[in-house]
């Protein structure tokens, strides 16, 4: 049943604790749906207090539509909601349309974390998510960090990320809303393969499910399973290995370094200075270590968005310019 399979992964990773004011990320498709409704089952046991959050990104003429939709489930759940819209369109020459999305989307949850001093944000990742994610991740060239994909709680600018329904089928999600005649909206971009993640959930898993592992979604969750525990381990050494000063680094002590160690703490390094590691990819941590290596004193690498690393003969400098 679904309201137990949540109520044992909220446990499992400690995803709410007793009087926790939750923000519920809701689009209006069946997994947000989903989620709303669990928690609300849910509430009263743990005291929290629930607030609906809703971003139009304007993709589709009718997307408003979606916006109406989660304001009257909101009121028949007797539920506060805030509701925004972003031309996302407008923003696509910054990057993928994907992309500014999932972050504007965030954006707007943070602010409104921030104003009505939320604990948490639940977002309706499922298991499918996680799977193809993971999958999504391999085929971009992805580290540890990558194909640990979605994770069940993370810290985003002090409020805690959390996904309760990642260990819930989309099966289990569309039986759980028709049991209890629970209608979602429906986003027809989801069959249309435009982007990546469409292209694997239509095209690719089913392909790999029929013709090469049946389990394949479970091999993939799995595999973000391990891939997050070890890179979990792997972090916390790096940041012992950090300089008092995480933007200068003793060359001889960077060359001792365990190269998987040395390539994590600089990671970090950057990520401290930049504010997250978007455009750096695995060349950019290889020429860094050839900098470290085998380049002059003098030399310097110009990362994308005004990073650079300086080498001295004693030496690393990370800054931004």
């Amino acid at each position: 049943m679904l309201i137990e399979k949540i109520k044992e992964t909220i446990q499992k990773y400690g995803l709410l604790s007793k009087g926790d004011k939750v923000i519920v990320g809701v689009s209006g498709g069946p997994d947000s749906l989903a989620l709303l409704f669990a928690l609300n089952r849910i509430k009263n046991g743990l005291k929290l207090k629930l607030h609906i959050a809703h971003l139009d990104h304007m993709l589709r003429q009718d997307s408003y539509k979606d916006a109406v939709f989660v304001k009257k489930t909101a009121g028949k759940l007797n539920l506060p909601v805030t509701v925004s819209a972003i031309n996302i369109r407008r923003l696509a020459s910054k990057g993928s349309i994907e992309e500014i999305a999932r972050n504007a989307r965030l954006e707007f949850f943070l602010r409104l974390a921030k104003i009505i001093k939320a604990d948490k944000i639940a977002l309706a990742h499922s298991f499918d998510d996680q799977a193809e994610t993971v999958l999504m991740r391999i085929l971009r060239g992805s580290g540890l960090y990558g194909l640990s994909a979605i994770r069940p709680k993370r810290q985003i600018k002090g409020v805690t990320v959390i996904r309760p329904l990642l260990e819930t089928s989309r099966k289990e999600i569309e039986r759980y809303l028709k049991m209890h005649g629970i209608k979602p909206r429906k986003d027809p971009s989801n069959s249309e393969n435009l982007f990546l993640r469409n292209k694997i959930r239509n095209n690719l898993l089913p392909l790999l499910k029929e013709k090469y592992n049946f389990g394949i979604k479970e091999v993939l969750v799995n595999l973000a399973e391990s891939a997050s525990i070890d890179y979990d381990y792997l972090h916390r050494q790096a940041e012992k290995a950090l300089p008092q000063r995480k933007q200068m680094f003793a060359l001889q002590k960077l060359k001792k370094m365990h190269p998987s160690i040395r390539r994590l703490a600089l990671r970090l390094s950057i990520e401290k200075i930049k504010g997250n590691m978007r455009k750096i990819d695995f060349r950019h941590i290889r020429e860094l270590e050839d900098l470290i290596l085998n380049r002059p004193a003098g030399s310097v690498v110009d990362l994308p968005q005004g990073i650079s690393v300086r080498k001295s003969k004693s030496h690393i400098f990370v800054y931004k310019h």
